[in-house]
């Protein structure tokens, strides 16, 4: 709650998936993470693995009104988790490859509905968008190399605009340098404001 008095802050709630995921070393968890409403998910018939059938919200009580995607750097797999917001309980229910080798980053896309995984320099700056297929499952659709002309920075963070700030048909993104190469820390591109 940011605004509790005080200058610490502290978590409201907590979900300890240490338990559920690979053993790996230090500085190689949970790097990326976005949300994806339900509202879109069930409209893609998304398929719950948990349960081997289609995403049903309604069975999962108290955990709001959308699916929370992580990636794990160290294999650079994406697991969806519905959390539990009465508690700290969670369900694992879609498990991604990216075929990436390790991930940075994730962003859902809102307007296009992609699911963005994004690596640094591990995979040359890399990145794939995920779309849900006809089976219900999220597949591979895109794989892109690296922006021409962007060195292979150790980007770690990248966002998305909305489609409100599109202008001739590209809305900006910004990659996030770990490493501040050349004294910078963001860098700016362009997306389409259509499905690719």
């Amino acid at each position: 709650d940011p605004s509790a008095a005080g200058a610490t802050l502290t978590a409201t709630h907590e979900w300890n998936l240490t338990a559920d995921l690979p053993v790996v070393g230090t500085n190689l968890g949970l790097e990326g993470i976005t949300w994806v409403p339900d509202s879109f998910l069930t409209s893609k018939g998304f398929i719950d693995e948990s349960r081997n059938r289609a995403y049903n919200p309604a069975d999962y009580p108290n955990h709001g009104n959308g699916v929370f995607f992580l990636a794990l750097e160290a294999n650079g797999i994406i697991y969806a988790y519905v959390l539990d917001q009465a508690g700290t309980n969670f369900t694992r229910i879609a498990t991604l490859n990216t075929g990436l080798g390790a991930v940075m980053e994730l962003q859902f896309d809102r307007d296009l509905n992609d699911l963005w995984a994004v690596c640094d320099n591990t995979c040359d700056g890399r990145s794939v968008i995920f779309r849900i297929d006809a089976t219900g499952k999220f597949t591979i659709a895109r794989r892109f190399e690296r922006p021409s002309g962007m060195p292979n920075l150790n980007n770690e963070g990248f966002a998305i605009a909305p489609a409100t700030l599109c202008v001739g048909g590209f809305k900006p993104v910004v990659w996030a340098d770990d490493g501040e190469t050349d004294g910078q820390s963001l860098r700016r591109g362009t997306l389409n404001c259509t499905t690719f």
